[in-house]
């Protein structure tokens, strides 16, 4: 496996744990929290599952200044408090700064799907 080169400082609790890093591609896993859920049924908000894929998107591109341009995704299926998911993201496309990243989210079956545009920038995106 491959170190990390990109967000070094998020906690694995709420995007997640890398599994797994190679060139252009990532795993990572995360167990859903109980304040990850939004009602009294144990439904997970749409935000954790979204943050996992974009986090896995990032790694796969593994750079210290990418960014998140622009996604296109799917829910295909809730997700409950103690579920445990794993994305995984793969560049598909890449030319001058924009990285094209598909990522798929399952647990026992598919529940998010997206396509990611990342760009990886000269510079640090809050330097202007």
């Amino acid at each position: 496996m491959i170190k990390s080169r990109t967000h070094l400082l998020v906690s694995p609790e709420w995007v997640g744990q890398t599994v797994a890093l190679a060139e252009g591609k990532a795993e990572v896993r995360l167990t859903t929290r109980p304040e990850m859920v939004a009602d009294d049924r144990g439904l997970v908000h749409g935000g954790f599952t979204f943050g996992l894929a974009d986090y896995a998107a990032m790694l796969a591109v593994n750079d210290p200044h990418v960014v998140l341009g622009a996604a296109e995704v799917r829910f295909l299926a809730p997700v409950t408090f103690g579920e445990t998911l794993l994305a995984r993201a793969e560049i598909v496309e890449g030319s001058g700064k924009k990285r094209i990243v598909k990522c798929t989210v399952s647990t026992d079956r598919l529940v998010f799907e997206g396509i990611f545009s990342c760009f990886v920038l000269t510079g640090h995106v809050l330097d202007g």
